[in-house]
């Protein structure tokens, strides 16, 4: 059966996905010892073609039980595959356009011709220790025929790559004027890529900077760390702005839903010891339990004003108010926050999807 170049490119998109979901949560698709200490060697390798030939090769296996994938060219027997168009259909563009270090051409251009994935190739080869790895998970691919076995090792051969992106240098598409309708998309597109709650906490904290230099205002806006305790750190919430010393507004960014006993700990840890009169909770949705708004209700008469507000809609409604210059300041600031070390590449990427996304639409 030939390969599939369209459900290939579906592979990678999920698997790839998947992958980004790991590096953001800090966390690493399963694998065996070996899988985890071959793929060391194959992505220190300066040899580019042997983690993409892999690539190829773990599709190859997914697809067809019966393709020899030791055999990368269609003139090498019946079991044999086009690994060279594979590539250059599949594998090379999905890497390029993921930003992704690769290869410009095809890999196997990097070998003789009419190469087979076997020991007799070392002799041939510059970086001999990276072939033997590279020849190890092929065995072990060649070895396993259950299916989840074979996407696990995809998933890991893409978080691999997800993380060697992370060593690369990937631009930060500048935000130019756009009209409301376009953010709207491109706030909706952000806040439904995973990111850990990243994205929701760099909209909001764009947000207040705008307000802050819109209007001129004496604020000290403070922020801290993506799952960092706040009463570790000192302070009231995800956002804490501060008027001369004193705490004017303390903002919870959150993804998950708020309920009453959520509201019950934050009172307890965070509002009431710090005496914070204003508390925001920026939610995904204006569907709040109706025990958590009762329990804001009680908070209020004792002084403390405890409000839930929908995050995309309050800062659609801020950037109509302050105009194209509130507006170029909160996309000059949103950026600056992205182009930060500590922000992953695989939000720097859908950053710059999304804008086409917004624009294009």
């Amino acid at each position: 059966m030939p390969i599939n170049y369209a459900e290939a490119k579906e592979l990678l998109a999920a698997g790839f996905a998947r992958a980004e979901r790991h590096l953001i949560d800090g966390t690493a698709p399963e694998a065996t010892a070996s899988i985890v200490a071959n793929c060391g060697v194959i992505f220190q390798s300066s040899t580019q073609a042997y983690r993409e030939a892999l690539l190829g090769c773990a599709i190859a296996r997914i697809q067809d039980r019966d393709i020899n994938i030791r055999l990368p060219y269609v003139n090498q027997g019946a079991n044999a595959f086009n690994g060279r168009t594979l590539d250059t259909a599949v594998i090379n563009p999905f890497l390029q356009d993921k930003r992704v270090p690769a290869t410009r051409g095809a890999y196997l251009s990097v070998f003789r011709r009419s190469v087979r994935f076997e020991a007799g190739t070392r002799d041939g080869l510059r970086d001999k220790e990276g072939f033997d790895s590279f020849l190890e998970v092929i065995a072990y691919l060649q070895a396993t025929s259950e299916g989840g076995t074979l996407t696990g090792i995809l998933d890991y051969l893409l978080y691999r790559f997800a993380r060697l992106r992370e060593t690369a240098n990937v631009p930060v598409t500048r935000l130019q004027r756009i009209s409301l309708e376009q953010y709207d998309r491109l706030i909706s597109g952000l806040l439904s890529t995973p990111s850990g709650g990243r994205f929701p906490m760099l909209l909001a904290i764009s947000a207040f900077q705008a307000i802050k230099e819109f209007f001129d205002l004496d604020w000290d806006i403070a922020w801290q760390g993506i799952n960092v305790a706040d009463t570790a750190s000192g302070v009231g919430g995800d956002i804490t702005v501060t008027q001369d010393g004193q705490v004017i507004m303390a903002v919870e960014v959150t993804e998950r839903a708020v309920d009453r006993s959520r509201v019950v700990a934050t009172f307890n840890a965070k509002i009431a010891p710090s005496g914070i009169e204003d508390y925001l909770f920026f939610v995904r949705s204006t569907d709040i339990d109706p025990a958590a708004q009762q329990q804001a209700r009680q908070y209020f008469a004792q002084g403390h004003e405890v409000n839930f507000i929908e995050i995309k809609a309050w800062i659609l409604a801020l950037l109509a108010t302050i105009r194209r210059q509130g507006r170029d300041g909160f996309n000059r600031s949103l950026v600056e926050l992205l182009e930060s070390p500590d922000i992953p590449s695989a939000m720097k990427v859908a950053w710059n999807e999304q804008i086409v996304r917004a624009i294009e639409t």
